[in-house]
């Protein structure tokens, strides 16, 4: 062979490691029990229908807008820079999906599809190149051939709260991993571990993967590599210093899916006749909720409301709202059925219901502390969403956070807004709400805000670590509002997993100046790196 042509396949063996997934992990080589157990000692272990409201703030001065700085690729691939330079371009099927009407196509994890057009959001259109069908695909269930992506060990949008939580899955044996961009270097990454001691049991083991000036990587210093895939190639056949061989990577969950089909995407009135309701879930001062299905296949939740409850074109005003925001740990809405009454409203089916209900009655009410910070941290996250887009949501509780699979909360009824022109809302007057959830100044003067649902975030975190308790236990409601007028506020709950730090937080949400209150954001970091003692900080392996 010429030496020249002989160089150049060395060099590209070793750029693209992991495009040999017969030297992976994955094969017989690592399926045995010899690799799994190779481990090295790590010396530096250390009720009330919900309504929201969109604010307009007044006018103020355009600022220029900061470029955008995007992650230094970390792949050989070129990623194209525009649609028209797109032609060939080639994605791979990381999850299996099911065509759920004409327009799209059907593929398994693993198959290979060409994008013809990605103008759409959330759906593209592409030939699968097995079957030379044509037709749309929601882009989140495929990533770029060969790209970092496109890895099964990496996580895109998973925090280090969350990683621990995929990881600690009973069916995860030990050096079950994933890698996560880092939370606080642009550059960076993490890598996530799952390992067991004894006396301590099974933990996550996090540990940062810094990036080189000539683009590689590495954890220890002593051990450099070009890329991502080659960094976790070699950690997969020796620990080098950290807790545990990389033995596979973590499942994956499903994606979240923002539209019944690829034609509701934007027509999302929907024919009733297609909807099955099938049981009824629970009901609300205005309408009925029922589990179902769409086209007998596609389970989903239908709320109902009460003839009479609002005007048709009021609500469809407010369901154009609830449409838009779409986040991980809000409640998506699917279509709507609003020709005749009842109207119905279809979103997305959680199966463990409400987060009261699963507190007082289902599995929640056995949940261990660091379950629980992560469903404040998750409720935070999707409150933190609202108020970057600056909607209020006016009965943040736990009876409107929904509870799915493995402990993921999202929040629901934020969407049934009316749009308003100032930075606070006023309702009518004679209108009903849940006053133990409530801050004192929209009790008093009827002005609801960011800082108010901030207030009920406080409320919701004393029905979260008491396990459904009502709040202000033993008072009636005109005694609730007297009482926190005079400056009473909840103690801290006897015989309940509360800290003292967490207590004082409450503390602040319920300050009486609503200014003082924390935002969204804070709260979120604060829950996201709440340090649990199950979890320790990032890791460096030693370096000899």
């Amino acid at each position: 062979m010429h030496v020249k042509k002989k160089k150049q396949i060395c060099h590209n063996n070793c750029l693209n490691p992991g495009t040999k997934k017969a030297d992976t992990w994955l094969s017989s080589k690592h399926s045995n029990g010899g690799s799994l157990d190779r481990y090295t000692a790590d010396p530096n272990q250390r009720g009330v229908q919900a309504r929201a409201d969109i604010i307009r703030p007044r006018p103020t001065p355009c600022k220029p807008l900061i470029p955008h700085q995007p992650r230094k690729p970390i792949s050989p691939v070129v990623m194209p820079a525009s649609h028209s330079q797109r032609s060939n371009r080639i994605v791979v099927a990381m999850y299996h999906y099911t065509a759920r009407e004409s327009a799209d196509v059907s593929f398994v994890k693993g198959d290979r599809m060409e994008v013809l057009d990605d103008s759409e959001p959330g759906w593209w259109k592409v030939l699968h190149l097995t079957t030379l069908q044509e037709g749309l695909i929601p882009c989140n269930f495929v990533a770029v051939e060969r790209s970092v992506e496109s890895e099964d060990w990496f996580f895109e949008n998973v925090s280090r709260k969350e990683a621990g939580k995929l990881l600690l899955v009973d069916e995860n044996p030990r050096g079950t991993f994933l890698v996560r961009p880092s939370e606080h270097n642009p550059r960076g990454y993490s890598l996530s571990v799952k390992d067991w001691e004894e006396g301590r049991g099974h933990h996550v083991k996090h540990y940062k993967i810094k990036p080189l000036d000539n683009g590689g990587f590495f954890i220890a210093t002593n051990q450099t590599f070009p890329t991502l895939p080659a960094l976790v190639m070699a950690y997969s056949k020796n620990a080098l210093g950290i807790c545990h061989v990389l033995a596979k990577p973590c499942p994956k969950p499903q994606p979240d899916m923002w539209d019944l089909g690829p034609e509701l995407r934007d027509k999302w009135e929907i024919n009733r006749n297609e909807i099955q309701l099938i049981r009824k879930l629970g009901h609300g001062n205005f309408g009925e909720v029922y589990y179902g299905k769409w086209r007998n296949k596609i389970e989903v939740a239908v709320k109902t409301l009460r003839p009479g409850t609002m005007s048709t074109e009021a609500f469809l005003q407010e369901a154009a709202i609830m449409k838009q925001f779409r986040h991980r740990h809000l409640v998506a809405l699917y279509a709507i059925c609003s020709k005749e009454e009842p109207i119905y409203i279809v979103q997305e089916y959680m199966c463990n219901g409400s987060l009261l209900d699963f507190l007082r009655t289902g599995d929640g009410k056995y949940m261990q502390f660091e379950d629980l910070i992560y469903i404040a941290a998750q409720v935070a996250s999707g409150m933190e969403h609202l108020e970057g887009k600056q909607l209020i949501h006016r009965d943040l509780a736990a009876r409107n956070v929904l509870i799915g699979e493995k402990n993921k909360a999202k929040i629901c009824d934020f969407g049934l807004a009316r749009a308003i022109e100032d930075d606070e809302y006023c309702p009518k007057q004679g209108s009903r709400f849940p006053v133990r959830w409530t801050a004192p100044e929209a009790i008093v003067y009827g002005r609801f805000s960011i800082k108010s649902d901030v207030w009920s975030y406080g409320i919701l975190l004393m029905e979260l670590f008491t396990y459904g308790q009502v709040p202000y236990p033993g008072m009636q409601g005109r005694e609730v509002i007297e009482e926190i007028n005079k400056g009473y506020r909840m103690p801290k709950p006897l015989n309940h997993p509360l800290p003292d730090s967490i207590y004082r937080l409450m503390l602040q949400c319920w300050d009486a100046s609503p200014e003082k209150r924390p935002t969204f954001e804070f709260l979120n970091h604060y829950f996201e790196s709440f340090n649990v003692t199950s979890e320790i900080p990032y890791l460096e392996p030693p370096t000899d």
